[in-house]
């Protein structure tokens, strides 16, 4: 696999996911549904593995990729989903190459067709949704690859193939996964059956309020990490898809008119850089009436001085009540000043702001970088 198609972001994924279930050509998806120990992918990581042997995304750091293709081919051949442990705990001794994956991984490989259709709208429709999927089973009438759709409000596709009383057995813990988008597997109680419950959480938008050049390498950036990523101009901006076609959306407006013409939500990371005092002014003043969680200023902080300085009393309350979302200078010292370095300073803390972490060495850490799911839900049995 192309490196270029290994390092896709998970908006990439999802897109290849869509494509393959309407094409001629055959695929296989790829899912990590559990770990133990350290790995490299978080259940949810996906892959898609075309017949051929090419693909985009990546489950595993590389140690095991050609072994998943072989597999994936055996899947696309048979047309039976099958999951696969790979147990790598002592891979020192075993492989003799240190790669570091010291876990155990569980991998679901399905074949890629037009059942995966439900799941495909809702990538496509920003809609959030939980895939609940058997991946293991003692039952004669459920079987591993069985798939049910699963909304946040409790209903279905038309196409589940999961009995109700699993679908209501997990329907809480699959509205949750949903609204946050994370994974885990479940194995219900009395029900000798093992899902995954796959959260798919409309990505976070990274909303950049300004048209000059140091946008480019952060949209390029915030795609890179995940983030739908959307340009707002102000002063009637021209030409504003053609100079940044990497960004999902692009547009105009006044700017007492942002909050009409935009939805800033809870999943809207703002970052406002028009190097224009009035218009970040009032940006700064109507985007801390939203309920955007991350708010970076371009600019020294005495900047951001003087735009409070120049508030009325009741503005000047307002943006100081919300100053703990207000970001300024905006970005994580790392020390670099080049405009992809500043761009990544930017999105790492944006990240950071998404995923509530304080950021930091990843040395000084004490436990696991990733939350651990308890192994009594993963369920190795049902």
């Amino acid at each position: 696999m192309e490196s270029s198609a290994w390092s896709a972001p998970v908006h990439e994924v999802h897109s290849t996911i869509a494509a393959m279930a309407d094409s001629d050509r055959r695929a296989a998806l790829a899912t990590v549904v559990a770990v133990e120990g350290s790995a490299y992918r978080r259940p949810g990581a996906k892959a898609v593995i075309k017949e051929g042997g090419d693909g985009t995304g990546t489950i595993t750091t590389g140690c095991l990729e050609d072994e998943v293709v072989e597999l994936a081919s055996k899947v696309i051949e048979s047309g039976k989903p099958t999951v696969v442990t790979y147990d790598l705990m002592d891979d020192d001794d075993v492989w003799g190459l240190g790669v570091g994956c010291n876990g155990i991984t569980d991998i679901l490989l399905e074949p890629l067709d037009a059942s995966f259709e439900p799941v495909a709208s809702a990538y496509a429709d920003d809609d959030p949704v939980a895939v609940v999927t058997a991946v293991e089973s003692a039952r004669d009438d459920i079987v591993v690859g069985n798939r049910t759709v699963v909304r946040p409000d409790g209903s279905t596709d038309e196409g589940g193939q999961l009995p109700i009383s699993i679908v209501d057995a997990v329907a809480d813990a699959a509205a949750d996964l949903a609204t946050n988008g994370k994974s885990r597997s479940i194995a219900v109680p009395g029900e000798l059956v093992t899902v995954f419950v796959d959260g798919v959480a409309p990505l976070p938008v990274l909303a950049i309020l300004g048209t000059g050049h140091d946008v480019v390498p952060l949209v390029e950036c915030g795609k890179r990490n995940g983030f739908r990523v959307q340009v707002i101009g102000f002063r009637g901006g021209t030409d504003l898809a053609t100079r940044f076609p990497k960004a999902d959306g692009t547009g105009t407006t006044r700017v007492a008119d942002l909050r009409t013409d935009y939805t800033f939500d809870e999943r809207t990371y703002a970052v406002v850089m028009s190097h224009n005092f009035v218009d970040d002014r009032f940006a700064v003043a109507e985007l801390l009436k939203t309920d955007v969680p991350y708010l970076g200023l371009m600019g020294p902080r005495e900047r951001f001085e003087e735009i409070l300085e120049s508030y009325d009393e009741e503005q000047r309350r307002t943006v100081e009540a919300s100053l703990g979302r207000v970001y300024t200078p905006v970005g994580l010292d790392l020390g670099g000043g080049s405009p992809h370095q500043i761009a990544t300073s930017v999105v790492a803390e944006a990240l950071a702001v998404h995923n509530d972490r304080t950021p930091g060495h990843l040395k000084a850490r004490e436990g696991p970088i990733h939350d651990r799911v308890e192994l009594g839900s993963t369920g190795r049995g049902p």
